[in-house]
């Protein structure tokens, strides 16, 4: 009688072989991922500021009231809430502070939703206008107000958002109150729409 042994199983040799090369994959793919999840969350926090302004103007329309995205430094950032007028005469801080220009929602920070976001340009980054004056990153005129109107206008003005390597611009085009997102494309050096 002859007993035949089968081999089952892999060897040491084999089992450190696959282990290395998974690691090697693991280490190329890692940075990609990170950078492709920068770029994205950037996206998201374009769009999303895209979709409240686009929400505050429908609002206005509805309400057939002045409605206002405001913008309050927090820090190197900024936060924003939705205002609604209240006596027909537009927005403005001293009605906010005695109640009568009330919000419609909380204060909210790009960085509660996208982590890693923020208002601002990068460095080296141009404004959509060629300039690389000022890193602020809300630009909507002389008051921190970005206001909506019943009629559909707006505040013309463009708002920077970004993350560690993403850079994009939210422009909100004032007679329309239409909202395009931009992002800069570091290779050519411009302003792509999006």
């Amino acid at each position: 009688m002859r007993i035949i042994f089968r081999r089952e199983g892999y060897t040491l040799l084999e089992i450190l072989f696959v282990l290395g090369l998974a690691a090697t994959l693991a280490g190329i793919a890692v940075p990609a991922t990170s950078g492709t999840l920068d770029h994205l969350r950037a996206t998201s926090a374009a769009r999303y500021l895209a979709g409240r302004i686009a929400t505050a103007r429908v609002e206005a329309i509805r309400r057939s009231t002045t409605v206002a995205l405001r913008f309050d430094p927090a820090g190197a950032d900024y936060t924003f809430a939705p205002f609604i007028d209240g006596n027909g005469n537009g927005l403005r801080a001293t009605d906010i502070s005695r109640g009568v220009d009330r919000p419609s929602g909380r204060a909210e920070r790009l960085d509660e939703h996208f982590a890693g976001t923020a208002f601002g340009l990068l460095p080296g980054v141009p404004d959509m206008d060629g300039s690389t004056a000022s890193s602020d990153g809300v630009r909507i005129g002389s008051t921190s107000f970005l206001s909506l109107a019943p009629d559909g206008s707006a505040t013309s003005g463009t708002v920077y958002v970004h993350s560690r390597r993403g850079q994009y611009a939210v422009r909100i085009l004032g007679a329309t109150g239409r909202v395009r997102v931009f992002r800069y494309d570091t290779g050519s050096r411009t302003w792509i729409s999006r």
